[in-house]
């Protein structure tokens, strides 16, 4: 499992900074720019396992787990997960007891899916641990962060939303 993770370290000096003297801060390519403190803080990257085109056009994808596996398969041709277009996924994870779900945004924004999760009585996909469906509506593009509990694991899945 790979974790990516942001530090930002910020210094002090003796003399604070004055309300007319906008705050600045290093660009990556090394070029100064005007900090704008009011600007929301912006979105991490999606990993590149969250993305759904490429060579791994697979949409049979693990997520990472904390005490349990989590599995995906989406229901889904190229360039069909969509904001605001239904999303059917099926979901295999280990662990025991109740199981409920809910992704997050790229702003923060938490949805539940619009139906499921449904109990798959029988399956023929080949992946450990019990089964259930859901139907999802993303509201917005970007980088979502799918949560799924049980009353013993967790697990979760990244999954880039296009426009």
């Amino acid at each position: 499992m790979a974790l990516i993770s942001a530090i930002v370290l910020t210094g002090c000096d003796s003399a604070p900074e004055t309300p007319s003297e906008p705050s600045a801060q290093a660009s990556a390519s090394g070029q100064l720019q005007a900090a704008n403190p009011s600007a929301p803080p912006t979105a991490p990257a999606c990993p590149p396992t969250a993305e759904l085109n490429g060579p791994d056009t697979s949409y049979d994808r693990q997520g990472t787990g904390d005490g349990a596996t989590l599995w995906a398969m989406l229901f889904s041709g190229p360039g069909a997960v969509r904001a605001s277009r239904e999303l059917k996924v099926a979901w295999r994870m280990t662990g025991g007891g109740d199981f409920s779900i809910s992704a997050t945004g790229p702003d923060g924004k938490v949805v539940k899916p619009v139906w499921g999760p449904e109990p798959h009585g029988s399956s023929n996909w080949g992946r450990p641990g019990d089964e259930w469906g859901t139907g999802w509506v993303f509201p917005t593009s970007g980088c979502w962060t799918i949560n799924a509990t049980r009353t013993s694991g967790r697990g979760s899945l990244a999954l880039r939303v296009a426009e």
